[in-house]
């Protein structure tokens, strides 16, 4: 009786549910600088993006219980880079990384074509070689002239151009993501990871493969979150009249359970 009752318990620990171990609610006033770092420069993303990341109030602020990341069209010139609109990037990069877990975030994602809010997971280090070899991890994006889909997706294979890319999509069958707050997750564990929209499950992946090493390589090592408002690139295309600015990206909040 007594092995039997240890047997239970054993079996309910492995079945408990994950630990809240990280989590900004942007409850503040300002952004917490121990959890998120601002990016500033006009890369363009390697996607010939039209933003420059600024770090400023206008771009990244939090308010009203939200993280705000929004997009200006102006006229940016900084060192000889000359952009036509500002816009907004954080990352925990340095300040907090994770392998495996829940990553849930609730958040309300702008229309309008030319708009390309993202959040997604990079590795710490390029342990595996370089882009995607060492693996990304797309929690949820959305390309504004397409506002009631989203995408899931991870980027893996070979360093570019021998890069590879495996995802899913989810469409609201009534109106669109930038209505209302949606709640996105993903659950990743070594052998699979899943998407998650308002506790729908969309897609899952459980085959993916790295040059750099065997599987579960890439996604066997520990990445870092980043939040951020693209404007234009290769995939949403260059902003047009539906793409009113300033345009918002707005988060509720972030929390990751392991």
């Amino acid at each position: 009786m007594r092995y039997e009752f240890i047997a239970m318990l054993c079996v309910a620990s492995l079945q408990a549910e994950p630990a809240l171990v990280w989590s900004d609610e942007f409850d503040g006033t300002e952004l917490d600088f121990t959890k998120w770092a601002v990016e500033e420069n006009g890369h363009g993303g390697g996607n010939s993006e039209l933003q420059y990341y600024l770090d400023l109030p206008k771009n990244v602020r939090v308010e009203h219980g939200h993280l705000v990341i929004e997009a200006h069209k102006e006229a940016i010139n900084i060192a000889g880079v000359q952009k036509d609109y500002s816009s907004g990037r954080i990352r925990t990069k340095r300040r907090a990384a994770w392998t495996y877990g829940r990553f849930e975030i609730r958040a309300q994602l702008p229309k309008g074509r030319g708009l390309w809010p993202a959040i997604w997971l990079l590795p710490d280090s390029d342990r595996y070689g370089g882009w995607a070899a060492s693996g990304e991890i797309d929690i949820v994006e959305l390309v504004g002239h397409e506002p009631e889909k989203i995408h899931g997706t991870i980027h893996h294979g070979g360093s570019w151009p021998r890069n590879k890319h495996t995802g899913g999509t989810y469409s609201l069958t009534d109106g669109n993501f930038a209505d209302d707050f949606h709640v996105f997750a993903i659950e990743w564990t070594a052998d699979s990871i899943r998407w998650y929209v308002d506790e729908t499950l969309y897609y899952e992946v459980n085959e993916w493969q790295s040059e750099g090493g065997p599987s579960p390589a890439p996604f066997n090592q520990p990445f870092h979150m980043i939040i951020n408002l693209a404007v234009g690139g290769n995939w949403p295309g260059h902003p047009d009249y539906t793409a009113e600015f300033p345009a918002q990206l707005k988060v509720d909040y972030v929390r990751i359970y392991q």
